[in-house]
């Protein structure tokens, strides 16, 4: 498999960018990857790039986009940050992603058991750690069940994982709420932005569309 080239990628819609993912996801799944020289992607980019996804994910070790996606050198840029949330920096990089450099789809990746989001959950306070749990609160405060508090805690792992889920769908909002490029492409069908979620006890991905 070649690295993409500026006709490849512009021959590439929202839609099928959307399918190759989960093609992706299928391969890594089954546990066969694409054939591909990552040696030879490296001399094929070296003079440009030109990705067909941007993905907004969790620093998690367990959860390389590359990788759950079956991507090579040259085919998605990756965000990471934990809780997989957006700030000003994370947003500029996902303007400049789509509207310069041609990527179809954003696609905010959460997933289970996350620490980040437990962090919220259980309102921990620790240095700088702080000020980022707080920006998933939101979501925490979101999720209505249970109503029960002693209940609302990293303990219950289907709390955390439906705060998961609505912490990717509240990044979305913040998306098309704090960024008029991202939101115009959108809306005009140069792009999609999607949520989606990683299980790590099973490797898949489920899209939220």
């Amino acid at each position: 498999m070649k690295a993409h080239t500026k006709e490849t990628q512009a021959a590439i819609t929202p839609q099928s960018a959307l399918k190759y993912l989960k093609e992706g996801n299928q391969r890594f799944l089954n546990n066969k990857k694409a054939d591909r020289n990552l040696l030879e992607q490296v001399n094929d980019t070296s003079s440009g790039q030109f990705p067909f996804a941007t993905i907004l994910s969790c620093i998690d070790s367990r959860v390389s986009s590359e990788l759950i996606f079956d991507q090579g050198i040259g085919d998605i840029f990756s965000a990471r940050i934990a809780g997989n949330f957006v700030n000003e920096d994370i947003l500029g990089s996902m303007e400049f992603a789509c509207k310069l450099a041609g990527t179809k789809i954003i696609v905010v990746l959460g997933h289970t058991s996350c620490g980040a989001v437990k962090g919220a959950c259980d309102n921990a306070k620790m240095g700088n750690l702080t000020k980022l749990i707080e920006k998933i609160t939101p979501a925490v405060n979101a999720v209505s069940e249970p109503t029960d508090s002693s209940l609302r805690n990293s303990k219950n792992l289907e709390f955390v994982d439906n705060v998961s889920k609505k912490n990717v769908e509240l990044t979305i909002e913040r998306i098309m709420k704090e960024s008029d490029v991202l939101a115009d492409m959108q809306n005009n069908g140069e792009i999609m932005i999607v949520g989606a979620m990683y299980d790590i006890h099973s490797g898949v991905v489920s899209f939220y569309e």
